[in-house]
């Protein structure tokens, strides 16, 4: 069930009203409604999945308990690596198997030996990479002794598959959504109005500016031969607002219907294409994700306070292992790899906190200098795009080679494109817009989380309404989350 189809647009309404008016405010009633919602959820994409949902529920739940009550440290430790094993395993057979093994393949072939290697052909359950990091951050944080298990199995197996975060995060940690599943939750006028204005951004977000950049960006990227320099160009800005849109437009739907269920989730975006560096890019990019590799995989290496090869080495492993998380493909690697090589400056010169900040915060616009930072960030961040939605390598290198050509100084051939639902130009006005109220909400949660307040009521109603008739009057061809894949 997508967020935005017709299916979420009656299941969200009346999954509402019975959490708030049928369960009398009993937290058990509530909880128990919101997992079978989850479930339900889930099953509308492919319900033999759900078996392995609910069994990586248990196994996490079940070694939580067994860690905690081992009576010495090598139980403990063998109960800790049988989840740690399971859940990779799960994620290594269905995500990693046939990469590593037509890897494999190439790699004899190069040394004369030629063979058939065996594939699995089956879909890659969705959200398998997010519930799986939901339930080793848990089973790691016990095995640490930060938290006790939860000895209540439907809370926690809410934990797990609460439906705004269950296919596309953000990757909650039990620390953080646990003590709020098993608080009372109360109506509160105020929350659910402002889990609605994220819900209003985030549609506008995917419907509007995601899926039309995506039928320019597919057409530009799958006959990248036909296109010149610029158009090229143009493309891979495309992609960078598409994905962008797609996956920051479903974290805002999913903080949006989780708080009007009286629930607060993890921040997943702060308005990263206004970094000023890409350290500061990767701190508000899918920051659920990058917190967790810090928490679980930087720290655990020494983090920062070795010398400079071990700050180096770990991070080129952390840029390395994020690519291979988005996806069994080279092209994922060689855009974590390129992602490592653009932060390494300012890894070795100890400079990748000094903006903490918000840019040109309580200011209308940035200096000069804080500008032409952003832009060559953003230039760097599309380019490693670039290898995130290229199909191979050699398509990637193919695309990257047209761009370096002389035809990159032509105008753009927009001729070509007009054959999408919406004219070019129209779609720059609206990322025109969209750069412009996402610039004005930067200081907030989301873009339009304070702006308008001030307004008089008639005003800021008609601006809201006037984004619901865009995404009405101006959607793109429906397009799948992007992060589904993941």
């Amino acid at each position: 069930m997508l967020f935005n189809s017709l299916g979420f647009a009656l299941f969200l309404p009346i999954i509402f009203f019975l959490y708030w008016f049928a369960t009398n405010g009993k937290l058990k009633l509530q909880n128990m409604l919101l997992l079978v919602a989850s479930y339900f959820f889930y099953a509308c994409w492919d319900y033999r999945f759900l078996f392995l949902l609910i069994f990586s529920t248990f196994l996490d739940y079940f070694t939580g308990i067994k860690m905690h009550e081992s009576p010495n440290q090598k139980m403990k430790k063998f109960w800790f690596w049988l989840s740690i094993g399971v859940n990779l395993g799960f994620l290594g057979v269905f995500k990693y198997f046939n990469f590593f093994a037509s890897s494999l393949a190439d790699t004899l072939s190069l040394v004369g030996i030629k063979t058939n290697f065996w594939s699995l052909q089956v879909i890659l359950p969705v959200g398998i990479s997010f519930y799986t990091f939901h339930g080793l951050s848990y089973v790691i944080d016990i095995y640490h002794n930060k938290i006790k298990p939860e000895k209540n199995f439907i809370d926690y197996s809410l934990f797990v598959s609460f439906f705004p975060l269950l296919v596309a995060g953000p990757i909650e940690r039990a620390t953080h959504l646990l003590p709020q599943i098993k608080k009372e939750r109360h109506f509160d006028v105020a929350r659910a109005v402002d889990g609605l204005r994220q819900i209003l951004w985030g549609l506008f977000k995917k419907i509007v500016i995601a899926d039309n950049c995506a039928e320019y960006a597919n057409t530009i990227f799958n006959h990248s031969g036909d296109h010149t320099g610029s158009t090229l160009v143009l493309g891979a800005v495309f992609f960078a607002f598409q994905i962008y849109g797609d996956f920051s437009g479903y974290s805002d739907i999913a903080l949006g219907a989780a708080r009007l269920l009286g629930i607060d989730l993890l921040r997943n975006f702060a308005f990263p294409y206004f970094s000023r560096d890409i350290a500061e890019f990767w701190r508000r990019w899918h920051i659920s994700l990058s917190s967790w590799f810090r928490d679980y995989l930087y720290i655990p290496l020494g983090g920062s306070k070795g010398g400079t090869w071990s700050k180096v080495r770990n991070t080129f492993i952390i840029f390395l292992v994020s690519g291979f998380w988005h996806g069994a493909n080279w092209t994922f690697i060689v855009w974590g790899l390129l992602n490592a090589i653009f932060i390494m400056p300012s890894i070795i010169f100890s400079t990748n906190r000094s903006n903490l900040d918000i840019v040109a915060r309580g200011k209308y616009f940035p200096t000069i200098k804080e500008f032409l930072s952003i832009v060559l960030t953003f230039s760097l961040t599309v380019f490693a795009w670039i290898f995130f939605r290229a199909k191979s390598l050699d398509a990637a290198m193919s695309y990257i080679g047209g761009i370096f050509s002389r035809s990159v100084f032509s105008v753009p051939n927009f001729k070509a494109l007009v054959g999408s639902q919406n004219h070019p130009y129209i779609l720059m006005l609206f990322l025109f817009l969209f750069i412009v109220i996402e610039w004005l909400g930067r200081e907030h949660q989301y873009a339009l989380a304070a702006l308008g307040l001030k307004w008089p009521k008639p005003v800021r109603w008609f601006f809201y309404y006037c984004i619901a008739m865009l995404i009405f009057l101006f959607a793109g061809k429906e397009q799948q989350f992007i992060y589904f894949q993941f």
